[in-house]
């Protein structure tokens, strides 16, 4: 795929994320809630979805690529400690990191989001197209995602696609937060 091909699968990813993402950023304006988003393999798409909306920093707090474990420790101040015993991508691991997402935002939400996008797994064994998602605030749920493809730029498109939903679940089975 060129280059030129890549970007527009991008854009359309991006297009396509922008419905879902406006619409709970609504909510959660309309809520008076706010959020925060650590990512690893969606490389900023959920953020970037929900930044898209003009509004955005009325509910949007902040956001951090946590790649490695480095950048978990440094910018969600999340210590070593909090992996022991945790094996790479799992919704245990995804569990840590939203909520110290949560914490280190301080906002009524966040989204965390592993994986590997692909075109080949990772170094725990984990194929392309598995990631794990949770949401933490008000309740706390985590998921799996498998998409069986090795497609990177698809999968990314995928994973942030399932962040969003869950959020929408979690918002959907939450009062909203009274003032």
């Amino acid at each position: 795929m060129s280059a030129k091909e890549r970007e527009g699968t991008v854009t359309t990813s991006m297009e396509n994320l922008l419905p879902t993402a406006t619409r709970l950023g609504a909510l959660l304006r309309e809520r008076g809630e706010t959020i925060a988003i650590a990512e690893s393999s969606t490389g900023g798409l959920i953020s970037a979805a929900l930044l898209a909306a003009p509004g955005a920093s009325a509910y949007f707090l902040g956001g951090a690529i946590v790649y490695t474990r480095e950048s978990r420790r440094t910018l969600l101040d999340i210590p070593d400690s909090a992996f022991a015993g945790i094996r790479g991508v799992t919704e245990q691991l995804a569990l840590v990191l939203v909520r110290g997402t949560l914490k280190r935002f301080a906002t009524t939400w966040s989204v965390a989001e592993v994986g590997a996008a692909g075109p080949t797994g990772n170094r725990y064994g984990d194929p392309a197209g598995h990631s794990c998602i949770a949401i933490a605030g008000p309740l706390e749920r985590a998921i799996t995602v498998e998409t069986g493809s090795s497609d990177r730029v698809a999968n990314m498109r995928a994973f942030a696609a399932a962040a969003l939903d869950l959020l929408a679940q979690g918002l959907a089975a939450s009062p909203a937060k009274r003032s």
